[in-house]
């Protein structure tokens, strides 16, 4: 009787629920973070000297899934558990959180406490933070607008007392001296937009996920593997640069387009639809291209994400040989 009780119970992973939560900012679910994890070579999650950086965490849930790989994949080779687990989150698992409270719910979605030196921490750290880093900075403003990000004074220069979106990875962050290290793989689901100006008067906001997607590129991981909007590939403000490095450089190896968002993320509008891809570092060649709808793969293709003499990624593969 318990027992078909207790296999008849819903019990939702709670960052599922959470992923269905904002228009704000877009959680991840873990069912997506998995299918971008498999892009990733599987020997990757094997190596005990793999490192991976999520630069935007909202609820911790790429470094937890990775942590599921890894735990499994290290068996063999650390088979204590505990030893097994210590070794992970301290020297393979980093983070860095947009704002103080998601670091910690970060930090209890992957550690199960929200201060790591805790006694509740399934591993332990001499820091509170342990390896999910949150520092609140400020915006550099000249002539009213953030140097870095492009944000208004008149919106984000507003003290301590408010979070200031001024996202650490973006803000002149020398990461390798941070951490000391060069990471493997940067992956996540960075912050789509910051607005630019008061909320009544129809100002444009500004896109901030292709600053993330440059820096991690920047730093020269073999993998990239970011989700964004797909806007990118046909106009945007100030995208016009970015798609042409991107798509041009022949690095995205893989590339999963959702025409219509709420494909990926249940309940959420994000017009143009998004995308996932892989950029890796040591490929330069054509793209493996799909286009989902609903739940389906509805066409692939391996084809330059730019024709010649084109300035925009055409998304439907069916037109590519029409053009």
């Amino acid at each position: 009787m318990s027992d078909d009780l207790f296999s008849k119970v819903y019990n939702p992973d709670v960052l599922s629920c959470l992923a269905n939560l904002s228009n704000d900012e877009v959680f991840t679910s873990p069912e997506v973070v998995n299918k971008m994890l498999d892009m990733l070579p599987p020997e990757l999650f094997e190596n005990p000297d793999t490192t991976f950086l999520d630069p935007a965490c909202k609820t911790g849930v790429f470094l937890r899934e990775i942590a599921k790989r890894l735990i499994k994949g290290l068996k063999n080779q650390i088979p204590d558990l505990q030893e097994r687990v210590d070794h992970i989150f301290h020297k393979q698992l980093f983070g860095i959180a947009i704002t103080e409270l998601t670091s910690l719910l970060s930090r209890r979605g992957v550690y199960c406490s929200k201060y790591a030196n805790s006694e509740f921490s399934i591993t332990k750290f001499k820091e509170a933070d342990g390896n999910i880093r949150f520092k609140k900075i400020q915006h550099t403003f000249v002539n009213g607008k953030c140097k870095y990000c492009g944000a208004s004074d008149v919106v984000y220069d507003r003290g301590n007392d408010y979070e200031t979106y001024a996202y650490e990875f973006i803000h002149n962050m020398n990461i390798e001296e941070v951490y000391k290290m060069k990471f493997d793989v940067i992956i996540g689901n960075p912050p789509y937009q910051l607005k630019t100006a008061g909320d009544d008067n129809g100002a444009q906001a500004r896109p901030l996920y292709n600053l993330f997607v440059e820096k991690a590129i920047s730093l020269k991981p073999k993998f990239v593997v970011m989700i964004t909007p797909s806007r990118w590939m046909t106009g945007g403000w100030n995208l016009d640069d970015f798609r042409e490095e991107l798509a041009r450089s022949n690095h995205i190896e893989e590339m999963h387009d959702f025409l219509d968002g709420s494909d990926c993320f249940p309940g959420v509008e994000i017009k143009g639809g998004v995308s996932y891809f892989k950029w890796n570092r040591d490929y330069h060649g054509e793209c493996n291209f799909y286009t989902h709808v609903g739940d389906s793969i509805t066409s692939s293709s391996k084809r330059n994400l730019l024709l010649k003499n084109m300035d925009t990624v055409i998304r439907y593969n069916e037109a590519v040989s029409i053009v």
